[in-house]
């Protein structure tokens, strides 16, 4: 599964984990399993206000964007708030809670 991710000021952070093509957001499943190899799922056409973009499978591999939620950054903005603001994509090939980048600047993989 690769993960993209859009980050936003919100009050609360996100929990995600996987099994399988199944992907769980603060408790919701969310199962891609039916999704077809070069197929493309319309965001409209999933219940989650998560979902950033369009789900897509490509060489067996699910992409999607999701909002990333952060907590307040100070300003001027510290070094270590750009994984915050401006985070990698994550390819996740493991069952299992996904790792995120820090709600907070400063804390590493809350």
């Amino acid at each position: 599964m690769q993960i993209s991710f859009s980050p936003f000021r919100a009050d609360s952070a996100l929990t995600l984990s996987r099994q399988g093509d199944v992907l769980t957001i603060d408790g919701a499943d969310l199962d891609f399993g039916p999704l077809p190899e070069g197929a493309v799922l319309p965001r409209e056409a999933v219940n989650c206000d998560w979902l950033a973009s369009e789900v897509t499978r490509i060489d067996g591999v699910i992409h999607l964007t999701l909002l990333l939620p952060h907590g307040p950054i100070p300003w001027p903005v510290p070094p270590e708030a750009h994984a915050v603001m401006h985070p990698e994509p994550i390819l996740v090939t493991a069952d299992g809670p996904i790792l995120l980048p820090s709600y907070n600047p400063g804390e590493v993989g809350q």
